[in-house]
């Protein structure tokens, strides 16, 4: 019998070698599969006895790890030759043999307890299912513990722009009026009170119209503004108006006060006005009607001393009419001034205007003055109304017409202006009563210049009020050539 060649031996004990490895490595494998499957089927107990949740992932990661116990033995194998798949289903047989009944036995009983906490998962997914497909996941989020929401960044500049074109004073206003002036920008300075709004300085400026404009405060100063709260801030820089309400500035030098503290209040003092004399241009004002209500000082005024009630009364300006300004002669100084009533006088005293149609006077002394020329009624034909008649009358033209009402204490007899010059007003003369009881009355007296006929209208009129009408009559006057 032919011995065998040296190759042939030693390929055939190579082959034994190798074969015994794989084998022994098999088994390793197997017995670390056996030992997880074991630790896996406890911590699978444990967990169904305990609580219902996370046991499908504990069931699938025996399937998971075999893979990865088995690859170091697919990737041996591979480097071997095509023959070894039959050495592998032989390796195989002794395998299952060393096992057992035992090792099945437990398999199976791995394997139905693996179902159970899948079955359980999928109820309880088939509960949640109305929920919506988030329910599972919030379970999750609710017991993982919740992140802090991060920061949201700020608008915080640290360096300052190139200086800009200065505001003109037209931008100025459009900055500060409320609602208008988006876009506006340029150099300037704020004045307002320092808030801060979610970490940042912003100031608050009260715009043209009494309206609160914001602006954001930026720069390397935005980190210590925020110690002025409260207070008088004074900002100059870039300011930007980036809305029709506010918008940023860009600081280079700013300035703050502290809030004035609460003094407490002290009673005034009463003490005597110093009291003026007048200037020309506030006498005129006081003998003006509608003007210089208000005005308090010494002055001195001419006019006609007349009398309602009591009171004396001088009469400054357009007598007889709606617009006429007196004044309430009161003081030491009005002793003897009896005898001048429907005279010209000229009174010094502390004059105030309480309306546009009169107030008082302080009278510290008085000075008659000559009676003026008046309208020579001679050499005219004169037609005369008395009382309180409503009549109709027929005036030559360039003649007279005089109309007597009697006095009313507290009022007085007044005409509208416009009438007054359309027929001719040419005096008003306050007359008083004759012996104890006399009724005082008003003579008006007219010189048409112009031919036409009109409707003249009386008021009874409050004194220093010609807007309070007591009564009022009429009569119509025909003007002829």
């Amino acid at each position: 019998m032919a011995k065998p060649k040296s190759g042939a031996k030693k390929a055939t004990s190579a082959a034994k070698k190798d074969k015994a490895a794989r084998l022994e490595l098999l088994k390793n494998a197997s017995k670390r599969v056996a030992k997880v499957a074991t630790k896996v089927a406890k911590a699978v107990k444990e967990k169904v006895t305990g609580g219902k949740g996370a046991k499908a992932p504990a069931a699938k990661t025996p399937a998971a790890k075999a893979p990865a116990a088995k690859a170091p033995a697919k990737g041996k194998a591979a480097k071997a030759e095509k023959g070894e798949k039959a050495e592998k289903a032989e390796a195989t047989k002794p395998e299952k043999a060393e096992k057992g009944e035992k090792a099945e036995k437990a398999e199976k009983a791995e394997k139905a307890e693996a179902t159970k906490p899948e079955k359980a998962e999928k109820g309880e997914k088939a509960e949640a299912a109305p929920k919506g497909k988030a329910g599972g996941k919030g379970a999750k989020a609710a017991a993982a513990p919740v992140a802090p929401p991060p920061e949201r960044q700020r608008p915080r500049a640290t360096k300052l722009p190139p200086p800009g074109d200065p505001l003109t004073k037209r931008e100025m206003e459009q900055l500060l009026t409320a609602g208008e002036g988006r876009g506006v920008f340029g150099e300037g300075s704020l004045k307002g009170r320092l808030v801060v709004q979610e970490g940042l300085p912003q100031l608050i400026v009260v715009g043209r119209d009494k309206r609160e404009l914001t602006f954001l405060l930026m720069g390397p100063d935005q980190e210590v503004l925020p110690a002025y709260v409260d207070h008088k801030v004074s900002v100059s820089g870039l300011i930007r108006k980036t809305t029709n309400y506010g918008g940023t500035v860009d600081v280079r030098k700013y300035s703050a006060k502290k809030p004035e503290a609460e003094v407490p209040v002290v009673a005034p003092v009463e003490t005597e006005a110093k009291l003026r004399f007048l200037s020309p241009g506030e006498v005129s004002m006081v003998v003006s009607a509608g003007m210089g209500a208000g005005i308090k000082g010494f002055a001195s005024l001419r006019g006609n001393l007349e009398m309602t009630g009591e009171d004396f009364v001088l009469v400054v300006s357009n007598a007889g009419t709606r617009q006429q300004v007196s004044f309430i002669l009161e003081g030491k100084g009005t002793k003897g001034m009896r005898r001048n009533v429907g005279q010209l006088l000229q009174v010094t005293g502390v004059v105030e205007k309480a309306s546009g149609w009169g107030g008082r006077v302080s009278v510290e002394n008085f000075e008659p003055r000559p009676v003026e020329a008046r309208v020579s009624r001679e050499d005219m034909e004169i037609v005369h109304v008395e009382g309180e008649v409503p009549t109709s009358v027929d005036v030559k033209l360039n003649n007279g017409l005089t109309v007597r009402l009697q006095e009313q204490p507290g009022y007085t007899w007044a005409v509208e202006p416009t009438m007054a010059k359309r027929v001719g007003l040419r005096e008003a003369r306050f007359e008083p009563g004759t012996g104890e009881g006399g009724t005082a009355t008003r003579e008006f007296f007219f010189t048409p210049r112009s031919p036409g006929a009109s409707e003249m209208e009386f008021f009874l009129a409050k004194a220093f009020t010609p807007g309070v009408v007591e009564r009022s009559f009429k009569i119509n006057v025909t003007v002829k050539p």
